[in-house]
């Protein structure tokens, strides 16, 4: 059965991440510290992996990012939205 994400990508969501971190000006440290802050424990070094799609996202993961970065999950899931984050 093939996998959902093949190849070398663990994630849909990296490359939305680090845009939309960027656009805040936050750097991953901040980010992983405002994911702490809502009881979410993802060190910088987790948050490089998940910006270049190495490391995979749990949903609670995934629903934190959104709420730090202020954009809907949908937008972080949905392939054709990088350009509108």
């Amino acid at each position: 059965m093939a996998r959902i994400i093949d190849g070398e990508k663990k994630n849909l969501i990296g490359e939305k991440v680090e845009r939309r971190r960027k656009e805040l000006g936050l750097s991953q440290k901040q980010v992983s510290e405002k994911l702490e802050l809502l009881a979410v424990y993802v060190c910088r070094g987790s948050v490089s992996r998940i910006e270049d799609c190495s490391r995979t996202v749990t949903d609670v993961e995934l629903l934190a990012l959104s709420k730090v970065l202020g954009i809907p999950v949908q937008d972080l899931l949905d392939k054709n939205s990088l350009d509108e984050i």
